[in-house]
């Protein structure tokens, strides 16, 4: 059976499958370690069609391991600003350093010191060493835990240990001895766009023939979803304070917790904490209430209540230090700011 599963996907692969992303070998463009682990990196929770843009404009202005290692954590997170998960930059970063002080500026090729930098897990160690060497790793990401518990079957949420662990098992069985570069993409596009998550297209899938999902009409119910769980609710009031010229001021965000060390507008717990702070700025000529935004995290739903005000004039303690900046509207590309506020700042004149 693993036999077939390889084949038939391998097949498929070669006449239907991506050969044009932009960390793959194209021409006038080689695929190399650092390419490889920086796609994995962002495509961890987010889909193929947003990441290559931002691929691109990473490489471009961070072509290399060394370079990453090099650069300041605000122009990372710049970079990163768009694609949510900000620990995932931090972690980018954080590796490349550890890469230049431990193995020479390379990323190792090496499974369990791979597993030791920080972002990488089983996984992702896996998916660097097949696609960036050829070896004979696993992977077991979303698309692929989705396209083995059709496939076999299997019930019970892919979350719990022991379907976890089980699936693992499976993944290692279908391991073919060569060609790993391929099959290890070759999972992921077949999850990415015949086996979807909801209206897979079965009657183009080179696995069918074999698919338990599909030969007993469980397609819609396989894999088994998460167990419902209602998100807490969380309430936060920020404040948009301009300056006469049209100047924004941000705030660095803690080193931990939400959107931790991105710039982003002042937070309070409540409206006077936040009525207090902007009294103690300096002289306002205007303020507004601004609709509430909600944005959903992983854990937790956030309420964003803006208040949007323009100073007359400002004290003399306000101004750019390590924790606070007056940034141009033009300039604002150039900070890592959080999704829901960048479209904030961007929504309006």
């Amino acid at each position: 059976m693993s036999d077939r599963f390889a084949t038939r996907l391998l097949k498929w692969f070669d006449a239907h499958g991506r050969h044009d992303l932009p960390w793959q070998d194209l021409p006038g463009q080689r695929r190399t370690p650092y390419r490889v682990w920086l796609s994995e990196i962002m495509l961890q929770q987010t889909q193929v069609s947003v990441v290559t843009g931002y691929f691109q404009r990473f490489v471009d202005a961070l072509p290399d391991l060394p370079v990453l290692a090099a650069a300041p954590r605000d122009q990372v997170l710049a970079l990163w600003s768009g694609l949510g998960y900000y620990a995932r930059a931090r972690n980018l970063h954080a590796t490349a350093q550890r890469c230049m002080e431990l193995h020479d500026g390379d990323l190792p090729r090496d499974f369990d010191a791979l597993l030791a930098l920080p972002g990488i897990g089983r996984s992702t160690a896996g998916a660097i060493l097949a696609q960036a060497w050829g070896d004979r790793f696993a992977i077991l990401d979303g698309n692929v835990k989705r396209l083995l518990a059709r496939y076999h079957g299997i019930e019970g949420w892919p979350g719990t240990p022991a379907i976890e662990k089980r699936m693992w098992e499976l993944a290692i069985s279908h391991l073919p001895d060569e060609r790993l570069l391929d099959y290890t993409q070759a999972q992921m596009d077949l999850g990415a766009t015949l086996c979807t998550r909801a209206n897979p297209d079965c009657a183009q899938c080179p696995l069918r023939t074999d698919c338990v999902a599909y030969s007993t009409n469980r397609t819609s119910s396989l894999p088994t979803p998460r167990p419902n769980k209602v998100k807490p609710e969380r309430e936060t009031h920020v404040a948009w304070l301009e300056d006469k010229t049209g100047r924004v001021l941000l705030q660095r965000r803690p080193p931990t917790g939400v959107w931790a060390s991105l710039w982003s507008l002042p937070q309070f717990d409540t409206t006077a904490d936040r009525d207090a702070w902007l009294g103690d700025q300096g002289r306002m000529t205007s303020s507004s209430e601004l609709e509430s935004i909600e944005h959903v995290f992983t854990h937790f739903r956030l309420q964003l209540h803006p208040l949007r005000a323009r100073l007359a004039t400002a004290k003399a303690h306000v101004g750019d230090n390590d924790d606070h900046r007056w940034v141009a509207r033009s300039e604002l590309a150039e900070f890592g700011i959080p999704a829901p506020i960048r479209r904030l700042l961007e929504s309006m004149p």
